[in-house]
């Protein structure tokens, strides 16, 4: 069963959020945190929330995160501190208790929270790719790239925005945001443009090229599981052992045949079997 939902975070921001429920009873309940232009309606959201209910039992909170899909959003305002006061507001409203999976800029999200100790009912995490930038081997965002990317953003050049934050921010090579101008797809990022700020706030301070130091993420005391595909970018790859280490209590598993673009059928087992491990049913 499928229920929409509305919760208010602490600045008055709207967040809308689907709740799947199982048929049985619930082995827990798990907020799926999405990335960069991903919004709740997104396939590649419905496609886990509904693996995880079907298949394993879960309570699932598919939520879109402010400035996306029909959540609310402060425009000018970005700060992770908000977004992890919105995670506060749907693990309070779904009992107080909650797993969190994120991925790409999620996952981050999902480990800052994690590690702020803010939401004390985070009872796991999977993180899938985070793309932290550790070293200055491959690919590291210019320094202004918070400034530009608010100018664009200010100024509604939507397309510009998409292919600043893709090429400077996410490193992808510009010939390929080029062929993607092309496709059905281009015309839903331009619609979330605006969101990547919010996913820059939460990323900026740990792509910079430098170590993550383990005192940022001590907070984070729960089990975490770290994924990564054995296909995707070897600065994900890099990230994700990074983080495995600078977490308290956190195990790496690589896909060997998963890439960054999310392929459920590859990574709902891992996630839904560590998920469905946590504590007894909550619903």
């Amino acid at each position: 069963m499928s229920t929409t939902h509305t919760v208010t975070s602490a600045d008055g921001t709207a967040i809308v959020y689907d709740r799947h429920e199982p048929a049985a009873d619930s082995r827990g309940t798990v907020v799926l945190v999405g990335g960069a232009f991903g919004y709740r309606k997104f396939p590649k959201m419905v496609e886990p929330a509904k693996a995880l209910t079907d298949t394993y039992g879960l309570t699932t909170v598919n939520y879109d995160r402010r400035g996306r899909g029909d959540s609310g959003d402060t425009p000018g305002h970005y700060d992770a501190a908000r977004e992890i006061d919105d995670l506060a507001a749907l693990v309070a409203a779904e009992g107080g208790s909650a797993a969190l999976f994120g991925w790409s800029s999620g996952a981050v999200l999902a480990l800052r929270a994690a590690a702020s100790g803010q939401i004390p009912g985070i009872s796991r995490v999977v993180a899938f790719e985070p793309p932290f930038v550790v070293d200055r081997t491959r690919h590291v965002p210019p320094a202004d790239l918070t400034a530009t990317l608010h100018r664009l953003i200010a100024a509604d050049q939507h397309a510009k925005t998409v292919r600043y934050f893709m090429t400077k921010g996410m490193g992808i090579p510009a010939p390929f945001v080029g062929l993607m101008r092309l496709t059905p797809m281009w015309s839903k990022l331009t619609a979330v443009a605006a969101s990547t700020a919010h996913d820059w706030a939460v990323m900026a301070e740990h792509m910079r090229g430098e170590p993550l130091d383990p005192a940022d993420w001590a907070g984070a005391e729960m089990p975490v599981l770290v994924l990564s595909g054995g296909r995707s970018d070897a600065l994900l790859r890099t990230a994700a052992g990074a983080a495995t280490a600078a977490l308290p209590d956190a195990r790496h598993i690589e896909i060997p045949k998963l890439s960054h673009k999310p392929n459920v059928g590859l990574l709902a087992p891992p996630a839904g079997e560590f998920l469905a491990a946590q504590a007894a049913p909550t619903r």
